[in-house]
Parts: C-alpha cells; structure tokens; sequence
C-alpha cells in the first residue's frame, strides 16, 4: 500500500509545475509593528541575498494595520507571507503556528522591531547545513555580545530569569530567553507533543521539551534598541516565563493553564484572609457574613487576576464583556461558592477556628471554579 501511494505521489509531482523551494523560513511574530515590517525585510533582503528564503509573519490582529501592510508588499515578493490570528496572543503559540505553515527544512525566529541582528542568519543557515549542530543560537551573553542602553533593573532581570532557568531547568544557555535563533525542522518534530506554547520565550519550552538533548551553538550579537513601536515586555510577560519555568520543572505533571489558575487562587488566599480578619476580628462582623464578603472579593479579584494574567491570550476585552464575563464568573463559581460557604460555616460552628474553617472552604470549591470557568469564559 505505501509502495502504491510513493507511486501515485510520484507521478503526480512529475505532471505539476514545482514551485521555488524555500531552505529557510523565517517567523516573525508581530503585533502592531507597522512601522518595523519595511526596515526588518530590507534587513532580510540584504543580509540572504542570493539564498532562497521566506518571511511568514504571524499577526494577531494588530489595530495599526500591519497585516495589511504585509499583504500589500506580499503582492510584489512572493518570499513574504502572513498569517492573522483573531482572538489569540502569545508570542511562542504564533511562532509554532508560522513554523507549522512552512514547508522548508530549517526555520528562524527574529522579532520585527530590529532589535535582533538579522545578519547573522547567513552565518546561522550555514552552520546548520553543515549538519554538526540542531539550533543555532543569537544570544547577548556570549563573549562579543552586548545590550544597549538598558536600565540596571533591565538587565537584573534577564539575568535572574537566565539563573532560574539554569538552576530550575539545567539548561546550560548563557541567554536562554534568546527570541533569536534558527533549527532544524526536526526540532520543532521532536518536541511538539511536550511543547506548552505559554507565554513569550519559546526558547526554553523547546530545549526541555525535546526528547533527546539538542545540539547547539550560540553566537554573539549586540541587543540594539527597538527601530518603532513599544515594547511589548510587561509584568504579565515576566508571569507568563515563571509559569513555563514551574510547569517544566514540574516535568508536565500540572498543566500550565491549571499552574497559572491556582498561582492566582493563592494570591485570592490572600485576598480573602484580609478581608474575612478585618471584617471578623477587627470590626467584629459576625462570621457568616464576613465569610460572604470575603469570598465575593475573593471571587472579583481572582477572575481579574487570571483574565489579566491566566487566559491573557484569550482574555475578556471591552467594560460590558468585562462585565458579562464577571457575572458568568460569579455564576460558575456559584456552586463552589455554596459549598465554601457551608462547609467552612459548619466547621466554624465546630470548632470556632475562623481560619481553619475558611482555608477548608477555600479548598473544597477551588477544583470545581477552574474546571467550569474555564470552558464557560475562556474556552474560546
């Protein structure tokens, strides 16, 4: 049977015209980059002239018009290609969707604002043709490489995030949360089935979720200062790389989404402790009462924190939906709500601890919220 299909492919591919064949696809993850899309392709077309390559930018929905933009210069270079995402963000989620939209036997990942150096791709390209290495590396940290003009807590950061992920992961990077490289597509094979695809940092999630050690180089580059545009890097960045270090650690054993949600209902903990101690011991509220209010701030801080936070990729847009949302929240968690509020009731009348009878409710009601709220608000 597969000798006949070989066959059929065979002769269909002798009838049809073949088109040019790309060795190198190059993702470009974008979200309002307008201004960057013309500098980074004249980049490109400099720097692999004479090499048969492609750009595929991955959009999500950018309101500046940048995939507009890229259709329109697409008409005149059939090298750019670009793909538009709605209702979905995230960094590492759009560069394995570009690289699944190629075809050619090596791929990249460069941001769009010029911060990379895109004239080491050549170099790159060339190394892995060579067959010696999987991943070749842009890293900042190497002996040559540089950053310019961060600020001191900049660069505190990126070196915390590097010694977390080298203590946590043993990932042996001197820049693991590189968005600079190029692979084989055997890599991304390789690792599929394990990728989490959280957050901004594909680097990591690929190195640890591949199922053999990979082979790699790393080369210096100097960090340049973004061309247009504003930095995408936020504290909800910074979350998101926590919670794929935590989930790899874990070595799969939570899921990331589950991870980020009970993360959040620690914080909730937190919220709710505050508020039922103030209320019960301080202002003397009696305690079925104090315990409602706790859990309804409880309940309106937690579905902030993971629309923010948890589901940001998918996160509920606009003051009504917001709104909407909130109820639906509230609605969902009306059953683990009840049950919060009996059972930690019961046990007060118990045993008159007020805050081991509200850590009991707490636990009792926080699988049911996650599995619920889940599919009814940001199941898209």
């Amino acid at each position: 049977m597969n000798a006949e299909l070989e066959q059929e492919s065979s002769d269909f591919l002798a009838v049809v015209p073949t088109p040019l064949q790309r060795s190198l696809s190059i993702i470009v993850p974008t979200f309002n980059e307008r201004l960057n899309v013309i500098p980074l392709l004249e980049g490109l077309r400099t720097s692999l002239h004479g090499q048969d390559w492609e750009a595929i930018f991955v959009d999500d929905d950018s309101p500046d018009g940048t995939a507009p933009l890229l259709r329109e210069l697409a008409q005149n270079d059939p090298r750019i290609r670009c793909i538009t995402r709605v209702g979905r963000r995230g960094l590492s989620s759009a560069c394995i969707e570009g690289m699944f939209a190629s075809s050619a036997p090596y791929v990249a990942v460069i941001d769009a604002d010029m911060q990379h150096d895109e004239r080491l791709l050549a170099q790159m390209h060339q190394m892995l043709q060579a067959g010696e290495v999987d991943i070749v590396i842009g890293s900042r940290y190497v002996a040559g490489g540089g950053v310019c003009h961060w600020r001191t807590h900049r660069v505190l950061i990126s070196r915390l995030a590097t010694g977390l992920s080298a203590r946590l992961l043993n990932i042996k990077l001197t820049d693991p949360m590189s968005g600079f490289f190029m692979m084989r597509r055997e890599v991304l094979v390789g690792a599929v089935d394990r990728l989490s695809g959280l957050g901004f940092k594909i680097l990591v999630d690929l190195f640890t979720s591949h199922e053999r050690p990979l082979r790699f180089v790393e080369l210096p580059y100097q960090f340049r200062n973004r061309h247009a545009g504003d930095s995408k890097l936020d504290s909800g960045v910074a979350w998101d790389y926590v919670l794929l270090l935590l989930a790899k650690s874990l070595d799969r054993l939570v899921l990331g989404r589950f991870l980020a949600f009970s993360s959040v209902g620690a914080i909730g903990v937190l919220v709710h402790f505050a508020v039922l101690a103030c209320l019960h011991k301080w202002l003397t509220v009696p305690f079925a009462a104090a315990q409602a209010t706790a859990i309804a701030v409880a309940m309106v801080s937690n579905f902030t924190l993971n629309n923010e936070l948890t589901y940001r990729d998918v996160r509920v847009r606009g003051v009504f939906a917001w709104w909407r949302a909130l109820l639906k929240f509230f609605a969902v968690c009306l059953v683990g709500a009840a049950l919060n509020m009996g059972l930690a009731t019961w046990l007060y009348q118990l045993s008159s601890t007020w805050w081991q009878s509200a850590l009991a409710g707490i636990v009792a009601g926080s699988v049911w919220n996650f599995i619920l709220s889940k599919s009814a608000i940001w199941g898209r």
